[in-house]
C-alpha cells in the first residue's frame, strides 16, 4: 500500500497512487478467471483486485479528497482513469464522479459517450458501470437530458447504443421515464448485436416492475418484431403461465413484422 502525499493530491498524482495500490491487490488467476464472464470481442484487462477490497481501496482514497476537491478535478481523475487499460481503474474513476454528482455538469454525458465512442468503455461491464454511476444520476437531474441519451441508439458503436439504453434502468424501476424506455426498445428493435439485445430485455423487464399490465401490453403488440434474447429477459420475473404465452405469442415473426415496416408504435 502506497503512503499518501501530503497535502491534497492532485488528480493525476492520484490516480498514480491509486494504481500502485491496485498492482499491490493484483491477483493475476483472479483476473483469468473473470474473462469467463465476457465475450471473446470484449478486450479485459484487469488487475484481478476482490470487489470488497476494491471498494475499501475506493473509499479510502475517496475521503482524501471528497470535501476538498471540485466537480472539475474529479472529471479529470476520471479521465485519466479511463484511458487505462484495466477495469478496476476506470470503475474508480466512474466512482468517484458518482460521489459529486450533484456538482456534476449536464453536459458530462457528451463526455461520456466519446469516452465508449473512442474504445475507452468496451465491454458491457464498464459500460453499465458508467450509467450506473454517472449516466443515470445526471439523467435523475437534468430530465431533458433522456432525449439526448436515447438518441445515441443510432451510433455505430455497439457500447454507445447500449449506453442509450442502460442509464434508463434505474429510473424505469421506479416508474420513470417509461416512455422513453419503451421509445428506445422499439427504436432498437432490428439492432443485431447480442449486447444490445439484453440491454433492452433489461430495460423492459425493470420497466415492468411498476407497470406489469403496460410490458404485457407491449410485448403483444412489438414482441414479434424484438430478438428473442429481449423477449425473454423481458418476462423472466413474470409468472410461468404468463411467460409461456407470450413467448408463444411472439415466436417467429420478427423478419415479417419488419419486412411490414418496421417496430411501430408504442402500446
Amino acid at each position: 500500500m502506497t503512503v499518501p502525499s501530503s497535502g491534497v493530491p492532485s488528480p493525476r498524482r492520484l490516480l498514480a497512487e491509486v494504481v500502485a495500490d491496485l498492482r499491490d491487490l493484483a491477483d493475476p488467476r483472479r483476473a483469468s478467471g473473470a474473462k469467463a464472464y465476457f465475450k471473446k470481442f470484449e478486450p479485459v484487462h484487469l488487475f484481478g483486485v476482490a470487489t470488497p477490497d476494491l471498494r475499501a481501496l475506493a473509499r479510502r482514497h475517496l475521503a482524501r479528497i471528497r470535501r476538498v476537491w471540485s466537480a472539475a478535478e474529479a472529471i479529470r481523475f476520471a479521465e485519466l482513469a479511463v484511458r487505462r487499460r484495466e477495469m478496476e481503474t476506470k470503475w474508480i474513476g466512474f466512482h468517484f464522479l458518482g460521489r459529486f454528482g450533484r456538482d456534476l455538469p449536464a453536459g458530462l454525458v457528451d463526455r461520456c459517450r466519446r469516452w465508449a465512442e473512442r474504445g475507452w468503455c468496451s465491454n458491457w461491464a464498464m459500460t453499465d458501470s458508467l450509467s450506473s454511476e454517472v449516466i443515470a444520476p445526471l439523467l435523475g437531474r437534468h430530465p431533458r437530458l433522456v432525449a439526448t441519451v436515447t438518441g445515441w441508439h443510432r451510433s455505430p458503436s455497439v457500447w454507445v447504443r447500449r449506453l442509450s439504453v442502460v442509464p434508463l434502468v434505474p429510473l424505469a424501476r421506479h416508474g420513470e421515464q417509461l416512455d422513453a424506455a419503451y421509445g428506445v426498445v422499439r427504436a432498437l428493435a432490428a439492432d443485431r448485436e447480442d449486447m444490445v439485445h439484453k440491454a433492452c430485455g433489461w430495460l423492459l423487464r425493470e420497466a415492468g416492475k411498476t407497470d406489469m399490465k403496460r410490458l404485457e401490453r407491449f410485448l403483444l403488440r412489438h414482441g414479434p418484431r424484438l430478438p428473442r434474447t429481449t423477449v425473454r429477459y423481458a418476462i423472466e420475473r413474470m409468472p410461468p403461465a404468463r411467460r409461456r404465452r407470450l413467448l408463444v405469442t411472439t415466436r417467429g415473426a420478427r423478419s415479417r413484422a419488419l419486412a411490414r415496416g418496421g417496430a411501430g408504435t408504442e402500446a
